[in-house]
């Protein structure tokens, strides 16, 4: 028998006594599988975006929903006994389809609102008929500690988009939507917050912007005419993340310097969208503190 050359075929041979390990039933490990993919990819077998999706897939399955809920604090929610006048703006500014409908705190969650129910109201002239009382869907309550492949098997066998999460008292912990389980998986889904792939900066009016975390630092500087240091964080999300003082979750806000930043999306792993609210256009607004 020939000897193995040291040179190209030692390559080969590390991948195949890796994929070996993998499907001969050795000691396995998740990183070990994670390793051997991440191989495959370097070779060529897998695209960069198989790779995220395997990966996320992966991460899914160690996950649970306390760690991408959305916490209670940033929950928007509508009161039972809310006007259609009065829930309206909140659909708008909110620019959500599903939302919680409460009695007399968020613990006291009685039903889901979709706002596509609200049109016949609009459309046909019958304001004057709205209860929203009579719009309401079952809410479905889940443990803070279920694991997200579980949750969205649930949410696929059952149609439902949005669950409340719950402590081990019955308190309402916060939320968690179909979209944030597939958005570990997919990465980002594209909704009307989006911005073109050619933009960083999406300006709505002379006081919201919608701008993607990516956006280096000098260039949000070039375009707000702001001062903001760079030495750091080459992003905006890196210095958004700075001064929360940890990855913050989608819905949480943060006051900068003349601006509010709002996450709207981030996953596990990083910040991907941010809305951006001018708080020093705003009428009596005190002067701007700069970034810590």
């Amino acid at each position: 028998m020939n000897e193995v050359d040291s040179g190209s075929e030692a390559a080969p041979r590390s991948w195949l006594d890796k994929l070996s390990k993998v499907l001969t039933g050795e000691p396995r490990s998740l990183q070990d599988l994670i390793e051997v993919l991440r191989v495959a990819q370097q070779r060529g077998l897998l695209d960069a975006d198989a790779l995220a999706m395997i990966e996320g897939v992966l991460q899914v399955t160690e996950m649970r929903v306390r760690d991408i809920m959305i916490p209670r604090a940033q929950m928007v929610v509508v009161e039972r006994d809310a006007t259609l006048q009065q829930i309206l703006p909140i659909i708008i500014e909110s620019a959500h389809s599903r939302f919680p409908v409460i009695g007399e705190s968020k613990d006291e969650v009685v039903g889901i609102l979709l706002a596509k129910d609200l049109l016949p109201y609009l459309i046909g002239g019958r304001e004057h008929e709205f209860n929203v009382r009579d719009l309401l869907r079952p809410a479905v309550f889940i443990p803070e500690s279920k694991r997200l492949n579980m949750l969205l098997k649930e949410f696929r066998s059952s149609r439902n988009h949005i669950a409340l999460v719950v402590d081990e008292y019955g308190g309402i912990d916060g939320l968690v939507t179909i979209e944030d389980v597939l958005e570990q998986i997919v990465g980002e889904i594209v909704d009307e917050h989006d911005i073109d792939d050619n933009l960083y900066i999406m300006k709505h009016s002379e006081k919201r912007y919608t701008v993607k975390a990516l956006t280096p630092i000098g260039d949000f500087n070039q375009y707000f005419g702001t001062h903001f240091s760079d030495e750091e964080y080459d992003t905006i999300g890196g210095l958004v993340m700075r001064e929360f003082g940890r990855l913050p979750r989608r819905g949480e806000v943060r006051d900068i310097g003349p601006f509010r930043f709002k996450v709207l999306h981030a996953d596990s792993r990083r910040i991907h969208l941010l809305q951006l609210i001018r708080i020093d256009l705003e009428p009596g607004a005190p002067a701007a503190e700069p970034p810590h």
